[in-house]
């Protein structure tokens, strides 16, 4: 059993503590601290500019923090490249689709399977004897995925040629490949119209409850958040203002300063 496997729902995941990161003279984050228990969904708010999309990349290893740090299942991490995250179950979707757009939506979902490969280079090379029967075994995991984001019908069709809505589709099916206990999502409906909006959100649930995947999410859209989350924490200029329940967030002043940008 796994550090992850061992937490149960409701204990802490993933633990921030006192995380700081910047660039030159420019601070993105400043002493930031909050937690993702096991099988929630914890949304990360805030202003343009408030360090939420920094603070995913130093959760998933692509930034380093100068002070602070990330536990993970139990165990506090040194520095740590993306790749690394991965293998231990933290997958990331970005705000700019990043697919692999010559390749079919199939090919793009069992892309976020090489983790879980054990034949070596030669043998997949040759798809051949072991090799060819993991493979089989994957792409059937693959088409599960498929099913269940009921992208059936672009399972053959270059990524490229897909609208966006659907690309983003693909791509939260491509991080769930890779079975993540923690799934970060970075602002999953940006650019969508309302109908892929209520798609996905329902995606995001099912997620959550069929897998029992644990998300954290950044999103402007503020009736979507309120809607998904069971926390949220709030980030202002790369502080922490506010962290609570939607209700609680919703009625802080604080973040109603900082959405309206005046006093009350």
């Amino acid at each position: 059993m796994s550090g992850a496997d061992a937490i149960k729902p409701g204990e802490t995941l993933l633990s921030v503590d006192n995380v700081s990161l910047a660039f030159g003279g420019v601070r993105a984050i400043t002493e930031v601290s909050f937690d993702i228990r096991k099988s929630e969904i914890r949304a990360i708010i805030g202003p343009n500019g408030a360090g939420k999309t920094s603070m995913l990349n130093v959760i998933n290893g692509f930034y380093h923090p100068n002070e602070g740090r990330i536990s993970f299942a139990g165990a506090t991490r040194a520095r740590m490249k993306p790749y690394e995250a991965a293998t231990q179950g933290i997958a990331r979707t970005f705000q700019n689709v990043a697919l692999f757009k010559g390749m079919t939506t199939l090919d793009n979902i069992m892309a976020g399977r090489t983790l879980k490969m054990n034949r070596g280079f030669f043998w997949q090379l040759l798809r051949q004897g072991p090799a060819l029967a993991e493979e089989i075994e994957h792409r059937k995991f693959c088409e599960e995925i498929i099913d269940f984001l009921e992208i059936e019908a672009i399972r053959k069709t270059p990524v490229g040629k897909l609208p966006y809505g659907l690309q983003k589709r693909v791509e939260l099916g491509r991080a769930l490949a890779m079975e993540p206990t923690l799934l970060l999502l970075d602002e999953p409906m940006a650019g969508m119209n309302l109908e892929e909006k209520e798609d996905m959100s329902r995606f995001i649930i099912d997620v959550n409850q069929h897998y029992g995947t644990t998300i954290a999410l950044i999103e402007h859209d503020m009736g979507v958040v309120m809607d998904l989350s069971d926390r949220i924490v709030v980030l202002e200029y790369g502080r922490k203002i506010a962290d609570g329940t939607p209700a609680e967030v919703k009625a802080d002043q604080k973040v109603i300063d900082a959405y309206l940008g005046v006093s009350h």
